[in-house]
């Protein structure tokens, strides 16, 4: 018997609650969970929204004499609507894309800020019927939440193309010390521990089981903690010798991006921030960060090999088609600097029946392009058109301004630079899909991740913030630098540990220059991708179900 106390009558009440009550407390419970991301940053959120969570879940019981589906049902709800909540309040700043171009794309707006979160919540809801079949009155529920969640985040990164946007695990990651973890169990072991922890209040009120999960929950949290702060005390921040890199954030408008007019504009705006003379007039304190770090060796004397780095499609055209623009890149380039540059690219002699590729151009300071990679994982109804056909019948097509869209690529390897460390590039969200990464084999680790993207369709919103911090964990979980581009911000340099040796601002207009972090030895998660998660995930879900047996056997 439960002590009459608060957290009883409260834990009763919310398992108890029906009608409209429950349908706004359970989109109540999810939406909260999104202050703990960013820009917002505050995790403790999270000590609410889950114990709630687990409260509602006891009250979607099974009914033993209705089918499968039926009994599935009461838990699938719940997990919907929490599910619903969170990616409503998460993701509600997609609809700003569509204002872009409001004219041809504000109708879709329901469907981008309601129809994206509804489809997505129902891996939330399957998580939640998942835990239900395991569930029991003691506190080792906990362990079944927290193991349906890791799966079914799992889930989201890989089916029908993916969309890990704001896995829970990111809630826990807010600083660099709390991001560490990922280097060992990725961001999906991540959110399976963050679960546990989150939830652990709602055993509270519990009996059996109350001091095992509780005391695996402040052992998690601790080692997360520790973890981080050993890692950053003992892995200072590392350079590259004589290896600079300058990041430059044009800051166009998405609604200029693609306008003819604006063309020269533009490329005259990023070849005026590219010029060394630019760096210490722009926004960005480059000087001053570049020698942040006290315990790294800087570069020592010798020739200087400088990275530029330009953003997603960063030039307004078609560069092989412009040997004139080739020609001023050339005269902008200083000897032993390299740029980087996203661009589009033309497979072909007519854009309206070739395919067109959004790659990274490597072109030397002779103005030669020198190397090229293209993007393989394209954003659907962003780059591309599923069942193009069919869907063009009814009015609708890609955001992007390409005819037919972008074809994705089929090569994602390391790219070799002279005299500097390779790189890889990761376009856009690419990056947000850590599983997709190979980047652990020591013949073909790069030294860096080059991150260029374009999140001025977002506009001042959650959006780039929620962007830039995966980028983060992706870049810790491999331990490699990240050095961003992004056109309208948020531009940074971190060293392997997610460290910012420098950055520029959402909406500023600049150019940051810092030496090249060096990369860390490769990681667990590296070296094993998500074998560390799946060994964590089993261990877990093994709990409730010996729970479950051991209760049926009571019972028998």
């Amino acid at each position: 018997m439960r002590d009459n106390n608060f957290l009883d009558r409260l834990a009763g009440w919310v398992s108890l609650v029906e009608g409209w009550r429950r349908v706004l407390l359970t989109l109540a419970a999810g939406a909260v969970c999104t202050l703990a991301l960013p820009p917002y940053n505050f995790p403790a959120v999270g000590f609410i929204g889950f114990p709630l969570f687990v409260w509602l879940l006891d009250g979607a019981a099974q009914d033993p004499g209705r089918s499968l589906l039926g009994r599935m049902a009461p838990a699938f709800a719940t997990g919907w609507l929490f599910g619903f909540g969170y990616f409503v309040a998460g993701l509600w700043w997609l609809g700003a894309a569509m204002m872009v171009d409001a004219a041809s794309f504000a109708i879709f707006i329901p469907l981008a800020v309601l129809g994206l979160p509804a489809i997505l919540a129902v891996y939330f809801g399957l998580a939640a019927a998942l835990a239900r079949f395991v569930w029991t009155d003691s506190a080792y529920r906990i362990f079944a939440l927290a193991g349906s969640l890791a799966l079914f985040e799992y889930l989201r990164e890989i089916l029908f193309t993916g969309f890990p946007w704001n896995e829970i695990g990111v809630m826990a990651a807010p600083l660099p010390v709390l991001m560490q973890t990922t280097s060992l169990i990725g961001i999906h072991g991540l959110t399976l521990f963050a679960v546990i922890v989150f939830a652990s209040p709602a055993v509270l009120a519990d009996r059996c089981g109350r001091g095992t999960v509780l005391v695996t929950a402040a052992a998690l949290l601790v080692l997360h903690v520790g973890y981080g702060v050993w890692r950053l005390e003992t892995h200072p921040t590392e350079l590259v010798e004589n290896v600079r890199v300058r990041v430059v954030q044009p800051n166009i408008l998405q609604s200029l991006k693609w306008d003819g007019r604006e063309a020269e504009r533009i490329f005259d705006r990023h070849l005026s921030l590219t010029r060394s003379d630019a760096v210490a007039a722009s926004t960005g304190d480059a000087s001053a960060a570049a020698s942040e770090p006290a315990t790294a060796a800087g570069p020592v004397d010798g020739e200087i090999r400088t990275l530029i780095v330009w953003p997603e499609s960063a030039f307004p055209f078609l560069l092989t088609e412009r040997p004139d623009a080739i020609a001023r890149i050339a005269e902008v380039l200083q000897p032993g600097e390299t740029l980087i540059a996203g661009a589009a690219r033309l497979e072909g002699t007519d854009i309206t029946t070739s395919r067109v590729y959004n790659s990274v151009y490597v072109i030397d300071d002779a103005g030669q392009i020198v190397d090229a990679r293209d993007k393989t994982h394209l954003v659907p109804f962003g780059e591309y058109l599923p069942f193009q056909d069919l869907l063009e019948g009814f009015g609708l097509s890609q955001l992007a301004e390409m005819p037919g869209g972008f074809s994705a690529g089929t090569n994602r390897s390391p790219v070799p630079l002279q005299d500097a460390p390779s790189f890889l590039p990761l376009i856009c969200y690419e990056i947000i899909f850590p599983s997709e990464i190979s980047a652990g084999a020591p013949d073909t680790r790069p030294g860096f991740f080059v991150n260029d993207t374009n999140d001025a369709w977002y506009g001042d919103t959650p959006g780039p913030y929620q962007h830039l911090r995966l980028a983060e964990l992706t870049s810790v979980a491999f331990g490699l630098p990240l050095v961003r581009s992004a056109n309208t911000g948020i531009s940074v340099v971190t060293d392997a540990y997610g460290r910012q040796l420098d950055g520029l601002a959402l909406g500023a207009t600049g150019t940051i220059e810092t030496a090249l972090p060096r990369a860390s030895n490769a990681t667990i998660y590296a070296r094993w991708g998500n074998t560390p998660f799946w060994i964590a995930f089993l261990a877990i879900w093994m709990v409730p179900i010996v729970a479950r047996l051991r209760m049926r056997a009571l019972i028998d």
